[in-house]
C-alpha cells in the first residue's frame, strides 16, 4: 500500500473514532497530574492560574460555534457514525482563513486541560501528539474533500492555513448566524470544560490529602449548572422539533 492511501486509512480509522479515542489523553493527563502533585514536583499553582487555562478553553469552544453556527446541514459535523459527509464546501466566515477551524477549537480546549499539570514538556509532548493525530485525520478528510469537489476544493485550499488562522478579517459567513444548531451540536462544551475542570480539582484534593471529598466549592456549581442546561438541552432535542431548521 502506498504511503498517502496508509495515511488516509489511518486518518479514515481515526476519524471513525475520534470521539472516544482522546479518553486515552485524559488517563494520561489525570494519572501525571496526581504522580506531580504527589511527588512535590508541581509548583503551587494559584487559582487565577486555572482561570487562565479555562479561558483557553472557552476560546476553544467560542471557535466551534463560531464555525457550527454559521455551516449548514451535513458540513462540519460530528459524523462517526456516517463517515466522511459535506453536501457543500464551505468557504466563507472561518473557512476563509483555516481549512480545519473545528479541530483548532478542539486543540484549544484539549491544551487547557493539558495546562493544568504546569508542566511545559507535558504541554510540549501534549501538543506534538495531537498534531500527529490530527494531522492524519485532516489528511483524509481533504482526501475525500478533493476526490469530490476536485479543483473547487483546490483553488479554495490554495491559499487557506490547515490550522493556524490567517490574520485577517473573515469574509462574511454565507449562512446567518443559527443558535439553533449550537445549541444543538455544542451544548456539551461548556458541561465538559467545567466538569473536567472540577474533576481535576478533586484530583488535586486526593493527591494532597489521600482522601476524596465532595466539596461544594464554585467548581463543583459550575459543573453541576451546565450539567442541568446539557441535559435539558439533550431533552429538548430527542422528545421536541424546537431546535429544528431547515437547511441547518
Amino acid at each position: 500500500m502506498a504511503l498517502i492511501e496508509e495515511l488516509e486509512d489511518q486518518g479514515n480509522l481515526l476519524f471513525k473514532y475520534r470521539s472516544y479515542i482522546p479518553i486515552l489523553f485524559l488517563v494520561i493527563t489525570a494519572f501525571f497530574f496526581v504522580y506531580k502533585i504527589q511527588t512535590m514536583e508541581m509548583p503551587l499553582i494559584s487559582q487565577n492560574y486555572w482561570y487562565f487555562c479555562l479561558i483557553i478553553g472557552f476560546l476553544g469552544l467560542a471557535v466551534r460555534i463560531y464555525t457550527v453556527g454559521h455551516t449548514p446541514a451535513n458540513t462540519s459535523g460530528r459524523n462517526t457514525d456516517q463517515g466522511q459527509l459535506a453536501d457543500e464546501l464551505n468557504q466563507t466566515g472561518i473557512y476563509s482563513l483555516v481549512r480545519h477551524p473545528l479541530y483548532l477549537g478542539n486543540f484549544l480546549m484539549w491544551l487547557s486541560v493539558a495546562m493544568l499539570t504546569a508542566d511545559i514538556w507535558f504541554i510540549v509532548s501534549f501538543t506534538f501528539c495531537y498534531w500527529l493525530y490530527y494531522e492524519r485525520i485532516m489528511f483524509a478528510e481533504e482526501a475525500f474533500l478533493r476526490k469530490k469537489f476536485g479543483d473547487h476544493y483546490l483553488n479554495w485550499a490554495a491559499d487557506k492555513p490547515a490550522f493556524v488562522p490567517k490574520l485577517m478579517a473573515p469574509v462574511t459567513p454565507k449562512y446567518p448566524f443559527s443558535i439553533k444548531k449550537v445549541l444543538k451540536k455544542e451544548k456539551n462544551g461548556i458541561f465538559a470544560l467545567f466538569g473536567l475542570f472540577w474533576l481535576f480539582d478533586r484530583l488535586a484534593y486526593f493527591a494532597t490529602w489521600g482522601e476524596l471529598k465532595l466539596e461544594l466549592n464554585s467548581w463543583f456549581w459550575l459543573m453541576v449548572g451546565s450539567g442541568v442546561i446539557y441535559f435539558i438541552l439533550k431533552l429538548l432535542k430527542h422528545n421536541t422539533k424546537i431546535f429544528d431548521e431547515e437547511g441547518r
